[in-house]
């Protein structure tokens, strides 16, 4: 599938589920939430059989989100399903990692390939802060078991506010190269029905990089082939590993964007940001057939935006929050 401004579709993120047990501050708003009801939720069937539809339109990469994917009961059930789609080459998972220690095994066994784990702070009281939740001892133990079951290289994830946690970037860079993982660098966005966004909150990757280079070491540029993700990678000079920056605000990677989004409930969604969606599970649970399915699939794509436009005049914040959209 390639769309009207020539971008190539190739990435598919499928959230299995809007819940979530954390209540990040640039997320979720700290009082309780109204999930959707089980019954409105996409069954593993119902998933399946929307990869069997879109794999041979040219859909080869799949990762799962939430909301947080592991409170999905039977999570390695679906990976076991998904991965023996013709044509899906790599599938992966983005988690809190809060229950990992438990699931890590039996997802790798399953067929998962690659984790990226969210992790915003390594202090214990500074991560309650920001996920108003007490949890950093069961993420560090899940990225533990996640390395024992075998996941190399495992991606760590942070958010960076600059009132919030900037001075966890170092930390968080140092444990990085204690433990092999690839850090990323993700700008804060204006999503979410957490705390307000304000831009002079947003960290741009030029200052983190200064950062990490006056205290950790010198990094130095890795190239990329387009399309293969939207991280500008660099690689630290005494061979410790690499860090990803990701400038969804101030450095968008819109022209090479390759990705759609499925919700929880079954709307496909062509951007983060989109603020028009397809109804995909009326048509799975109306009796539609795979010809009809795909048939909305490439004309959504043939309509997906050219950017978020965040920051410009006419830019219109999406009425969701990041667990309910999909990460």
């Amino acid at each position: 599938m390639i769309d009207s401004f020539g971008r190539e579709i190739v990435n598919l993120r499928i959230s299995v589920t809007d819940r979530c047990n954390l209540r990040c501050s640039y997320c979720l708003p700290e009082e309780t939430m109204t999930w959707l009801p089980r019954s409105e939720v996409l069954t593993f069937e119902e998933i399946e059989r929307f990869v069997r539809v879109v794999a041979p339109l040219g859909i080869r990469k799949l990762r799962l989100t939430g909301g947080e994917p592991l409170l999905r009961r039977g999570l390695p059930d679906l990976v076991a399903r998904l991965v023996q789609v013709p044509g899906i080459e790599d599938l992966g998972m983005t988690t809190n990692a809060v229950g990992l220690d438990r699931l890590a095994g039996p997802l790798r066994a399953a067929g998962l390939s690659r984790l990226n784990v969210s992790l915003d702070a390594v202090d214990r009281e500074k991560y309650r802060e920001m996920t108003r939740r007490d949890a950093l001892e069961s993420v560090l133990a899940g990225l533990d078991a996640a390395g024992h079951a075998g996941f190399a290289p495992i991606k760590v994830n942070a958010v960076i506010e600059r009132d919030r946690n900037l001075d966890q970037v170092v930390p968080l860079a140092r444990l990085a190269r204690e433990h092999g993982f690839v850090l990323r660098f993700i700008e804060y966005m204006p999503i979410g029905r957490g705390d307000a966004w304000r831009d002079e909150r947003v960290v741009a990757n030029a200052e983190i990089l200064r950062l990490l280079t006056a205290e950790v070491g010198v990094l130095d540029p890795v190239g990329e082939p387009d399309g293969a993700g939207p991280a500008q990678r660099w690689r630290w000079r005494d061979g410790a590993g690499e860090i990803g920056l990701i400038g969804s605000v101030t450095e968008p990677f819109c022209d090479h964007c390759n990705r759609i989004r499925l919700t929880a409930e079954g709307k496909l969604r062509t951007c983060l940001f989109s603020v028009v969606e397809h109804d995909v599970r009326a048509l799975l649970r109306g009796g539609a057939g795979d010809a009809e399915i795909a048939e909305l699939v490439t004309a959504a794509v043939a309509k997906k935006e050219p950017g978020h436009r965040i920051g410009r005049p006419d830019f219109v914040k999406p009425d969701r929050t990041m667990s309910s959209i999909g990460g």
